[in-house]
């Protein structure tokens, strides 16, 4: 069994979402986007693999927005790969920029929250055996407008957290997130990002740090539920392996 995770810039690895999966016997595989040597033209151009060659497919999250039209045209070829990986019964797990472009591709949108989300947050959860109240951390701008036919189970006053869709399950959250990780986004333009909110950069890793050990628990009890649920089918020819 093989999943691909979608890394859309190279301070976004896996984490103990990609722990989760190999625990539970994937081989995990990364396809990067946006090289580093481009991050700060992240206009590349990009192939997307067939996604019926993998058993469960992760987009994660990344520094711009699905409407940013300086990420240029991989946006849209992304969506139509996880259009097409949804419609084969493919497991989806959307992150972050990756839910918000799952809802983008199944019919939904994305737009510009009233007020940004930094730092740990519980959540309200109506399916707290798939997604648990957290906290979970977030860091983002923008929020997903919900796809047809999607069921929210979890959200904050500022934004839906989680939905599903059959096999395909978007979160709003970064449970992949470990303080090496929110390190590289701080020295990559997120410490200045966060100062300009109020949000002392020093102080949220800290909490990180006390939050690490039960939140990559979290994480992997996410990923287990995850690739529990049901509904849909694989497109025939396409046998998971």
């Amino acid at each position: 069994m093989r999943v691909l995770f979608v890394q859309q810039d190279h301070v976004s690895p896996p984490g103990p979402v990609g722990e989760g999966f190999a625990r539970r016997g994937y081989g995990v595989e990364l396809f990067p986007v946006v090289p580093e040597e481009r991050f700060a033209a992240p206009g590349v151009d990009v192939r997307f693999p067939e996604p019926t060659d993998y058993d469960a497919i992760v987009p994660m999250g990344a520094p711009w927005s699905v409407l940013d039209p300086a990420i240029g045209g991989w946006v849209g070829r992304e969506l139509a790969f996880l259009r097409k990986a949804h419609g084969a019964g493919v497991p989806v797990l959307g992150i972050c920029f990756g839910g918000q472009a799952v809802a983008a591709a199944l019919g939904g949108g994305v737009e510009r929250a009233p007020v940004p989300e930094f730092g740990w947050h519980e959540v309200q959860t109506d399916a707290g055996d798939l997604v648990e109240p957290g906290p979970w951390f977030q860091f983002h701008h923008d929020r997903w407008v919900l796809p047809p036919g999607a069921t929210e189970v979890a959200r904050t006053p500022l934004a839906s957290q989680a939905f599903r869709l059959g096999r395909t399950l978007a979160v709003q959250f970064h449970p992949e997130l470990t303080v090496g990780m929110l390190r590289g986004w701080v020295d990559n333009g997120g410490g200045e990002h966060l100062r300009r909110y109020g949000v002392d950069p020093v102080a949220l890793l800290a909490r990180t740090e006390a939050e690490q050990d039960a939140a990559r628990e979290r994480a992997m009890r996410l990923v287990d539920r995850f690739l529990g649920l049901r509904g849909g089918t694989r497109t025939p020819g396409t046998p998971s392996r």
